[in-house]
């Protein structure tokens, strides 16, 4: 009896080679748009200013920890209310945006760091910052018991601290393969499902093809064999 042979499907990944070159494209993409940001995007320099609160005659010594901390958070608006944009030759909002003052949580010092396209603007802002400072703790020393002052001055900054465009080329490279292979990871899902649900829509087998034949001959039974019975005898 001839049956015919089940019709088998290859996977979806076969069926589609090219899929697998998502992958090299998106890393290809990231590597092309991070080294283009990289390129294009104006370096930054970084200057940094330091000051220091000390005691004043007759105080606390541990209250200079305590005013320093402050004096950290509000560094910027100080800076603000008095001459240091002035000095820095800038507007109040770039000051804002642009320095970043940190404290020790050990030691009554304060970073001011200042981010600028120029290095020279980057160290009249940080100073500039570190003078306001100055400059007001003297004006409430008499209230406050402590003042600043000034530690380091800022030092003209030699290299961008901005990233370099092979290492924006690098970063988008990564991301893009990152991404390239999420899309990998959910795609065949999906055309396993499309192909499940392929294979459950095909019709079902004609009853003219030999396996519906074969089906049927099985499935009536033969007719019985009548059993022999002698004959009687004759007188």
């Amino acid at each position: 009896m001839n049956t015919t042979p089940t019709r088998t499907f290859p996977p979806a990944g076969l069926r589609r080679p090219g899929r697998w070159a998502v992958l090299p494209a998106a890393v290809l993409a990231g590597a092309v748009l991070g080294g283009g940001y990289g390129a294009l995007k104006t370096p930054q320099y970084a200057a940094i200013s330091y000051v220091i609160v000390v005691p004043a005659e007759k105080s606390d010594p541990a209250a200079a920890l305590g005013f320093a901390q402050a004096y950290g958070r509000v560094a910027t608006d100080i800076a603000v209310t008095g001459d240091a944009q002035v000095w820095a030759g800038v507007t109040a909002d770039t000051l804002r945006k642009s320095v970043q003052a940190a404290t020790s949580p050990d030691a009554p010092m304060i970073s001011i760091t200042a981010r600028a396209e120029k290095p020279a603007k980057a160290v009249s802002m940080a100073d500039g910052v570190a003078r306001a400072l100055v400059l007001n703790s003297t004006h409430v020393a008499g209230s406050t018991g402590v003042k600043v002052v000034q530690f380091s001055r800022a030092t003209k900054p030699v290299a961008p601290v901005s990233p370099s465009a092979p290492l924006s080329a690098l970063v988008g490279g990564c991301a893009g393969g990152l991404l390239g292979g999420l899309v990998l990871l959910v795609r065949p899902k999906r055309g396993a499902a499309r192909g499940e649900a392929r294979h459950s829509r095909q019709p079902a087998t004609a009853p003219g093809t030999p396996a519906a034949a074969s089906t049927t001959s099985a499935a009536v039974p033969a007719p019985a064999v009548a059993s022999h019975q002698p004959e009687p005898e004759a007188v």
